[in-house]
């Protein structure tokens, strides 16, 4: 199947702080590349159909560094949509229900997270399948988790393993949710009450990049992995 990507970027980067003063968070460097530029290399490993980046908070950069790629990009205007929203509002240019989302600010190290979904994938059963790092695989993670992962895969809230910021998702549900801006956790929520959320755990390391502190950590943990 070739799947279309959609890849969130359109945030404030509120905690990156002095980082997003200029420009958008996408574009901080981490390890010599832009945050996007790590998100696009795991896209382009697969045969999508197509790439999507949403854009807001101080799109004209991220615009002049994604010109010529082989990447569309939309701008959210006048308000910044949240994840569901966005997807929702992306899915003209998606062009399938069935699509795969991933955070511009977070880098892995280990397989490609979305070649590991895709093989993962059962429609039958799953509405949505999401990526999940076990707690001692998450780089300068500091929380309890978002998900517990029962025997058969189905997802509950609650401590236990971190959303990776990558997922499979089945997108005709959105149709539902009246408020034009909202975040992908009115679905998830959707999709736990009927038992079709799954998930399934990484491999790999990984690390989300919000904040200044977490980029040493993560410039370690892609240096390490790639010695």
């Amino acid at each position: 199947m070739r799947w279309p990507v959609m890849i969130f970027a359109a945030g404030f980067g509120t905690r990156m702080r002095h980082l997003t003063a200029e420009q958008p968070k996408p574009l901080v460097p981490v390890n010599g590349k832009a945050l996007i530029d790590h998100a696009l290399a795991l896209a382009a490993q697969l045969p999508a159909a197509k790439t999507v980046v949403n854009l807001h908070y101080k799109p004209q950069p991220l615009l002049r560094h994604l010109q010529g790629r082989a990447v569309e990009t939309i701008l959210e205007t006048p308000d910044i949509l949240d994840t569901g929203g966005g997807l929702r509002n992306a899915l003209p240019a998606l062009g399938q229900t069935e699509v795969m989302t991933l955070n511009s600010d977070a880098v892995w190290a280990g397989p490609n997270p979305l070649h590991l979904l895709a093989k993962a994938w059962d429609p039958a059963r799953m509405d949505g399948l999401l990526m999940c790092i076990p707690m001692e695989q998450a780089v300068a993670y500091g929380g309890t988790g978002d998900f517990q992962i029962a025997a058969d895969g189905r997802v509950s809230r609650g401590a236990g393993v971190v959303y990776g910021c990558a997922q499979i998702i089945k997108t005709n549900r959105l149709a539902e949710i009246s408020t034009p801006c909202f975040s992908l956790n009115v679905l998830w929520d959707l999709l736990i009450a009927e038992n079709r959320l799954y998930a399934t755990q990484y491999p790999g390391r990984w690390c989300d990049v919000g904040t200044p502190e977490a980029i040493a950590p993560a410039e370690k943990m892609l240096r390490s992995h790639h010695v």
